[in-house]
C-alpha cells in the first residue's frame, strides 16, 4: 500500500470505531476539503465560520432526507492530529446509517481512507516522527499495563529523542570529516580522531543497551509464552484453571487426559503471561498421546519459561533430581513447582527444600500459594529496568536498524585503529547515521511507510 501525491491531497473518510452495532460511531474526515464537503450535508450551525476544537449538533441529510441526528467536532488545520482539517462525526451506532453516512461523502467526491492513512498524514506533515507514529498502532492494541506504558512512553517521543541526540552528535562528526575532504592537499584536520573514537565508543554502549533492551520489550508487547510441563496427573490442567480461574482444561483422573496444548493468557503484575498447557511427559505407545508428548517438548525448547510441576503424593526425590537435569539441558529458564501438597508426605517436602531451596510449594487444586507462584514468575521478568523509566525496545524494525548501526559503528572503529583514509570514515559514519534516520523516520522509502502503516486499522 502506496500514496501517490495526487492521492495525498484527497480529502478521506473512514470509521473510526469498531464495526458493529453500539451506542455511538464515530466517522472521521481529513483533508482540505473536510469543512466544506461535511457543510454541504450539515445542517445546523455554518462549520466554515466555527471555531477549531468546538463541536456542534444537527443533522446529516442526503437531499430532503435526514439520515441522523450528529454531532460534528471540528478541528481546523494545522491544530490537528493530521494537520489537515479534520472533522470526527458522531453517529448513532446504527449499521445502516453509518453505511449511509460513508455512501454519501464518497458521492460527495470524498475517498475511503486505507489503512493508517490518517496517521501517515500526521508523520508526512510533522506531527510525529516514525518511531512515535508506529507506537500509535502498539497503543491501540496494548491489552496490559506494560505494554500500554510502553507505547505511550514511545509515542510521547522518549525513545526518539534519545535516538535524535545520538544521531545528532555523530552529525558533527560527519560534518567535520566531509569538510577536510575538500582540504586534502593542505593536511588540515578539522575532527579529531580521539575525540570520534570517545564518542562513537559512548554512542555503541547506548546502542547496545537498547539492543539488549529487546528482550525485555519484546516480553512487555507480546507477552511471556509460559510452558506448564510435567508427567501425566501432577496437576498441570487444574493449575491452568486455577491461574485463569476457570475451567477452560479438562481434568480427569485418567493419566493423558490433555493430548494436545491449551493456550490462554493471565495478567500479572501488568505483564501478559500465555500459559500452555500441554500434554504429559510420558513414554506412551498410544500414537495420539505420543504426538501431543512430542509437541509438548517442542514447545518446551521455544518458551520463554518453563512451570515444571511435580505431584509430590506420586514422585520420589530421584525422580525428582532427574527431570531437574534435563530441564537444565534445555536451556530454558524455569521454576520448579512441587504440587499437591495437601496430600504429600512431609518428609519429601523437607528433602526438597534442602536440596533445591528454590522450589515453590503449592496445591493447585485447593488454589493454595497461587499467589506466591505468580510472584516468583513476575520476578523472572526482570521489570526493573522498565520500572526506572529506561528505554526499552519493543519493535523488531527498531531492534534491527540498531543492529545495522551498531555494525556500522564497529566499522568505524576498526578503520580508525587502521588508520583509514577520510572517505572510509565518512562513509561508515553516513551507514550509521543512515541506520538511525531509518527508525525515526529521516530516511524512509515508499515501500518501508507502505508496510508500516498497511498494518494500521483503517481509521487511524
Amino acid at each position: 500500500m502506496s500514496f501517490s501525491p495526487a492521492e495525498r491531497e484527497d480529502t478521506i473518510i473512514a470509521l473510526a470505531t469498531p464495526q458493529g452495532v453500539g451506542a455511538i460511531a464515530v466517522i472521521r474526515l481529513s483533508g482540505k476539503d473536510a469543512i466544506s464537503v461535511t457543510n454541504e450535508v450539515f445542517f445546523g450551525k455554518n462549520l466554515e465560520e466555527v471555531p477549531s476544537h468546538t463541536i456542534h449538533f444537527g443533522t446529516i441529510r442526503d437531499g430532503d432526507k435526514i439520515i441522523d441526528e450528529v454531532l460534528v467536532s471540528v478541528f481546523k488545520a494545522p491544530k490537528s492530529f493530521t494537520k489537515e482539517n479534520v472533522l470526527e462525526i458522531s453517529t448513532h451506532g446504527s449499521s445502516y446509517i453509518i453505511s449511509q453516512v460513508l455512501k454519501l461523502f464518497v458521492r460527495k467526491g470524498v475517498r475511503p481512507a486505507k489503512p493508517g492513512e490518517f496517521t501517515q498524514r500526521a508523520f508526512l506533515h510533522g506531527q510525529f516522527d516514525l518511531a512515535q507514529a508506529e507506537a500509535v498502532a502498539d497503543l491501540i492494541h496494548a491489552d496490559s499495563e506494560t505494554s500500554h506504558q510502553a507505547a505511550l512512553n514511545q509515542m510521547r517521543g522518549g525513545f526518539s529523542s534519545e535516538i535524535q541526540e545520538l544521531r545528532n552528535q555523530l552529525i558533527h562528526f560527519a560534518s567535520m570529516i566531509e569538510l577536510e575532504l575538500d582540504f586534502t592537499e593542505e593536511d588540515v584536520e578539522f575532527a579529531s580522531r580521539a575525540d570520534l573514537r570517545v564518542l562513537v565508543e559512548r554512542i555503541l554502549r547506548i546502542v547496545e543497551e537498547l539492543i539488549l533492551s529487546f528482550d525485555l520489550g519484546n516480553v512487555i508487547k507480546n507477552g511471556v509464552p509460559t510452558v506448564i510441563a510435567g508427567k501425566p496427573n501432577a496437576g498441570k490442567s487444574t493449575l491452568l484453571n486455577a491461574l485463569l480461574n476457570e475451567e477452560k482444561a479438562i481434568v480427569s483422573e485418567i493419566a493423558g487426559t490433555t493430548r494436545d496444548f491449551i493456550e490462554d493468557e493471565i495478567s500479572i503484575g501488568g505483564v501478559i503471561f500465555r500459559f500452555i498447557d500441554t500434554a504429559g511427559l510420558r513414554e506412551t505407545t498410544d500414537v495420539i498421546e505420543a504426538i501431543g508428548v512430542s509437541r509438548t517438548q517442542e514447545k518446551m525448547k521455544t518458551a520463554s519459561l518453563i512451570l515444571y510441576l511435580f505431584d509430590l503424593s506420586d514422585t520420589d526425590l530421584i525422580e525428582i533430581n532427574r527431570d531437574i537435569n534435563k530441564l537444565e539441558n534445555l536451556g530454558v529458564p524455569f521454576l520448579k513447582v512441587a504440587n499437591k501438597t495437601d496430600k504429600a508426605k512431609e518428609n519429601i517436602i523437607n528433602e526438597l527444600k534442602i536440596q533445591h531451596s528454590d522450589t515453590i510449594f503449592i496445591s493447585a487444586g485447593k488454589k493454595e500459594n497461587l499467589e506466591g507462584l505468580k510472584s516468583r514468575v513476575l520476578e523472572l521478568v526482570n521489570l526493573d529496568k522498565f520500572r526506572t523509566g529506561n528505554t526499552i525496545v519493543t519493535n523488531v524494525r527498531h531492534y534491527d536498524s540498531l543492529t545495522k548501526t551498531r555494525e556500522s559503528l564497529l566499522d568505524i572503529l576498526t578503520g580508525l585503529d587502521n588508520e583509514v583514509t577520510n572517505d572510509f570514515v565518512a562513509m561508515d559514519i553516513r551507514r550509521s547515521l543512515h541506520y538511525l534516520g531509518e527508525i525515526t523516520g529521516e530516511v524512509t522509502t515508499d515501500d518501508l511507510l507502505a508496510n508500516i502503516f498497511s498494518k494500521f486499522c483503517i481509521g487511524k
